[in-house]
């Protein structure tokens, strides 16, 4: 057999999968929630031990109390700020140390902790900087930890933002230094050093720590593959009150590129004491009791899991349907949806595009059906974001594989429809609230329909109609969407130039704001019927105002030569002429104005408004064309 690189790699082949943790997009830190955990005080006093069997709440039981002068007892959290000299063999897991599967949900870590509580140790950790031996470095870090959990913490911290991934160790066995006093001088190592190191950290410190061996989904992993041969990832397990911990430094510490090029120091929380039936997500250890799970997963389990990565779980993602990792389409299409807690924003990429696909906002999470537009497999992207989070990057949260068998050639969406479709949370907290049509699609026969909302206070809102093309210019795009404002309550009037599939987009912006309308979310609009020809609407000047309806004519287009009865609502008018070959005055009938205009002569009919009696000056209103002969 050829000799092992230490990655799972023989010599005679380029790294197959590396023990790195890859991202793909930039990583947004997260704080976890967590229950807080008071560190006993350490001065002598007394000594709590936390016994609980599995699921149910901690009841401390005291066990002893030392006085003053009295014997000191080892500490159940190792022997503080002495070394640990290998006296004692680290216990193997036992029924104590297991972690329910699946995830309960119920915290990221395997331990209650408060983050909170360690902002100045974490601060003292970062600013240690000591490189004459492991042994003063341990001593140094000691000087601000008294517990196992904070002799853990400190030593994690410092690994992570002072030891940097070896990539060129990782493709070159000969130039790879693994030993912990190597480690420290060189500042960089792979997983292999980085949990060697660990391991000796904690020994000098007092505290039972094992460094595990096995396979994981980091660098270089694709969806369905088989693991085989030897291991190709370490990390470390650590005992701390009473119970068996898991870790992993190397993936704390940052993240490599896609080609394998490229290390970028970036620390990540996940993976400190991590829940176990998270872990197991990414890492499957060669001896399966240190999964510290019950039951226990299979490597053939653990194969076809979907992987979560850390960014799903701290941006507050709590499952995906389906959950494993390669899905098949049925008659051309494939649907994927993922739960969350409210108000995360997703997008997506098919073969790198999000044109094959319509995605809905969920209040706790999305839904995403896609037509991939040829046979064979494809990769889909989900990306998620916090609405709450100022950067604009989405990290990639979650990767499928989709078989897809046959096309469906019917489903095409347009260039111009953006993700997500239809209305959402997001839409109602732009102040579009209640939606007449809560579908991301409309379906009409005849080529009109009709949306209602209810605004928010002070908005004014733009629409526009797009279709592939380029049937619509940007004057159609908009007069093909009329806005009628009753009170509070807005109503699209949509009428289609023809048939076919359009995406009507709306946009709004402060009334108070002078500055532009920003999109706020789109539908998509489809006919079938062949004979839908609508006309557009007429084209309304500025001293149209918002609150003014047309009642009819609503076409924009006037048949020639023909009498057109007008019936127009508008308030705080003095007058109301309809100019075609000959003027025409609109009577006033309870606040419409109503008259009958001759289009014989003309190519064009102006609304003029006359806003006061005294004055002889009327301005455009409305401008009708008239069909051609």
């Amino acid at each position: 057999g050829l000799e092992d690189d230490g990655n799972g790699n023989s010599k005679s082949e380029p790294p197959q999968r590396g023990d790195l943790n890859v991202s793909r997009e930039p990583w947004e830190q997260t704080k976890p929630k967590t229950k807080p955990i008071t560190p006993s005080s350490d001065n002598g006093t007394q000594v709590t031990v936390e016994i609980h069997p599995e699921n149910t709440p901690a009841k401390p039981i005291r066990i002893l109390s030392l006085k003053k002068g009295s014997q000191r007892l080892p500490s159940v959290r190792g022997q503080d700020n002495k070394g640990f000299q290998g006296t004692e063999a680290p216990r193997p897991p036992g029924a104590e140390d297991l972690h329910a599967y699946p995830w309960d949900k119920s915290s990221f870590k395997s331990m209650p902790i408060d983050l909170q509580q360690f902002q100045k140790l974490d601060a003292y950790a970062l600013n240690v900087n000591v490189k004459s031996s492991v042994q003063d470095l341990v001593k140094a870090l000691l000087k601000q930890a008294r517990t196992d959990l904070e002799k853990v913490r400190a030593i994690w911290m410092w690994i992570c933002h002072h030891i940097e991934y070896d990539v060129v160790g990782y493709h070159n066995k000969s130039q790879r230094l693994s030993e912990a006093e190597d480690v420290l001088q060189t500042g960089k190592s792979v997983c292999e050093g980085y949990a060697k190191l660990f391991e000796q950290m904690c020994s000098i410190a007092g505290v039972q720590c094992k460094k595990l061996s096995g396979h994981s989904k980091g660098y270089g992993y694709k969806i369905g593959q088989t693991f085989t041969g030897k291991s190709d990832h370490a990390w470390n397990a650590v005992y701390i009150e009473g119970r068996w911990h898991l870790l992993d430094s190397t993936w704390g510490s940052g993240f490599m590129d896609d080609s394998a090029t490229k290390f970028t120091s970036r620390y990540n929380e996940f993976y400190f004491l991590t829940h176990p039936a998270l872990f197991i997500n990414s890492h499957f250890p060669d001896n399966s009791n240190w999964q510290l799970l019950k039951p226990t997963l299979t490597l053939k389990e653990f194969e076809n899991n979907m992987l979560y990565n850390s960014s799903f779980y701290t941006l507050g993602l709590l499952a995906s349907h389906p959950e494993t990792p390669i899905i098949q389409t049925v008659n051309g299409k494939a649907s994927v949806s993922v739960d969350s807690r409210p108000g995360m924003l997703f997008s997506f990429k098919l073969k790198g595009t999000d044109e094959h696909g319509l995605m809905t906002l969920k209040k706790h999470g999305m839904k995403l059906d896609i037509y991939p537009q040829e046979t064979g497999r494809h990769n889909l992207e989900i990306f998620a974001k916090s609405s709450k989070a100022e950067a604009s990057t989405y990290d990639c949260v979650l990767e499928y594989v989709v078989e897809c068998k046959s096309v469906d050639e019917a489903t095409r969406f347009p260039k111009a429809l953006h993700q997500p479709v239809g209305p959402s949370w997001f839409s109602e907290r732009q102040g579009f609230l209640q939606p007449s049509h809560r579908e991301p699609i409309i379906h009409t026969n005849d080529g009109r329909c009709s949306l209602t909302f209810t605004l928010g206070k002070d908005i004014r809102v733009l629409t526009s109609l797009f279709a592939d093309g380029g049937s619509l210019t940007e004057d159609l795009s908009r007069r093909h969407v009329m806005q009628i404002h009753r009170g509070n309550q807005i109503e699209l009037k949509v009428h289609l130039p023809h048939a076919g599939t359009f995406v009507l987009k709306i946009y709004s912006k402060k009334r108070s704001d002078p500055g532009s309308y920003d999109y706020i979310f789109n539908y998509l609009i489809t006919c079938l019927n062949t004979e839908v020809k609508w006309p557009a609407f007429p084209q309304h000047y500025s001293n149209w105002l918002e609150d003014y309806e047309i009642l009819e004519p609503l076409s924009g287009l006037l048949p020639a030569n023909r009498n057109v009865q007008f019936k127009l609502k508008m308030h705080g008018i003095a007058k109301v002429l309809v100019q075609a070959e000959n003027t025409y005055t609109l009577t006033n009938n309870k606040g419409c104005w109503e008259g009958t205009c001759n289009t014989s002569g003309c190519r064009e009919v102006f609304v003029m408004v006359h806003e006061n009696a005294n004055h002889s000056f009327y301005s455009y209103a409305l401008k009708y064309e008239v069909e051609t002969q």
